[in-house]
């Protein structure tokens, strides 16, 4: 059987053999527990992750005290934003995030309202891009905190990060970025992009799953309250054993993305422009979600109108690829993120999300291309 192209690049990368490599050591010989602290052991795991952290800091302009070690961006989405809240409690009950957010930033947030405080979920241009001035005129001095995704995952569009932040610290708002999808794809800096709290996953940049980070700005201001009890590993955030291995993973990963992510850039944009070309030049009508301009160029979501994107995806079992997040497999109905710049029911039905990444190549693209384009006409064309 012949392997399926892989293009769901948003739901996970594959592991880089460089990052295995630096990863294998720590699964055999160095085998130490990082929190030992009084043997050579210890001492050693304990140095990898410290280097870990100064890799990740150093990609998004950060202190190394400043990285916490998490299970994934999930998790560090549930600790910045349960953990502003709590903290903030009842002298700045309100939050801020926007309508096309992860599902585990929603859901988090929900959580917040719940309880007691006040929440607003702005909507998205039908470019998928939020209107500042709507942003500006959400804050009040009762916001403790606004949470906007840098790039989103299912339809690639940038947000003006340094924008939202800098309104944000206008009013005295503290900023949380999910940046799953953009650690290590996009240059960010936390300093001149004024965010507070970062979240970072390592699968996403061809480190292993199981391991991320959230980014805290060290300051009295963006104090958090931990949502896990325990040992008070990790400043105290985040209690529990780091894995070393997966640690390591992702420091590596991001040591690689410091090096390689202009170049990166580059060759992404050139492979996903010929693809799209590809696809637009045979189909006359296939619709590109989300910004044209402003996105991860990694990304690609359309819409094949007429065309229900379950029949499609069943006719190219030679893809991989999906309808929407993998995170929101499990609940069933159009994708949330693409009814929220307007698509129907029937449009959404009718999407597909197409991924691509370092590994990907220019004939798997070209085959790729000539596959859905078959597999269209067979289906009746795009009728609009």
């Amino acid at each position: 059987m012949t392997q399926a192209i892989y293009l769901d690049y948003q739901a996970t990368t594959p592991l880089d053999e460089r990052v295995l490599s630096s990863m294998m050591p720590f699964f055999q010989e160095k085998f130490g527990n990082p929190h030992s602290s009084t043997h050579a052991y210890g001492w050693e795991t304990e140095a990898a992750i410290e280097l870990a952290r100064e890799n990740i800091a150093t990609l998004i302009g950060a202190g190394h005290d400043e990285i916490i070690f998490l299970s994934g961006a999930t998790e560090a989405n549930n600790l910045a934003i349960k953990g502003v809240m709590e903290a903030w409690g009842q002298k700045k009950p309100h939050l801020v995030t926007v309508a096309t957010e992860h599902k585990c930033v929603l859901e988090a947030a929900k959580y917040c309202a719940a309880k007691g405080l006040e929440l607003t979920v702005l909507p998205v241009k039908p470019n998928g891009l939020i209107d500042l001035d709507q942003l500006r005129g959400s804050l009040t001095d009762k916001t403790a905190l606004v949470s906007v995704m840098a790039v989103n995952n299912e339809i690639g569009v940038i947000q003006p990060i340094a924008e939202i932040g800098r309104i944000a610290h206008a009013k005295g708002v503290l900023f949380h970025c999910d940046a799953a999808q953009a650690f290590g794809k996009i240059p960010l800096d936390v300093n001149s992009m004024n965010i507070d709290f970062m979240s970072i996953s390592g699968h996403k940049i061809y480190g292993p799953k199981g391991i991320g980070a959230l980014y805290k700005r060290n300051g009295r201001q963006t104090a958090l309250i931990p949502q896990m009890s325990g040992g008070g590993q990790e400043y105290g955030y985040r209690s529990g054993t780091v894995a070393p291995a997966l640690a390591v993973g992702l420091g590596k990963a991001a040591d690689i993305a410091s090096d390689e992510m202009v170049q990166e850039i580059g060759r992404t944009a050139t492979k996903m422009g010929r693809f799209k070309d590809m696809l637009f030049n045979a189909l006359p009508g296939l619709i590109l979600n989300g910004d044209a301009l402003a996105r991860w160029q990694g990304n690609l979501n359309l819409t094949f109108p007429g065309i229900d994107g379950s029949i499609l995806l069943s006719s190219i079992r030679g893809i991989a690829l999906s309808s929407g997040a993998a995170c929101a497999s499990a609940v069933s109905g159009p994708s949330y993120v693409l009814q929220a710049i307007g698509k129907t029911e029937a449009e959404a039905q009718s999407s597909l999300r197409i991924g691509i990444g370092r590994f990907t190549t220019r004939i798997e693209l070209d085959r790729a291309a000539d596959i859905i384009i078959k597999a269209v006409h067979e289906a009746g064309g795009i009728r609009l």
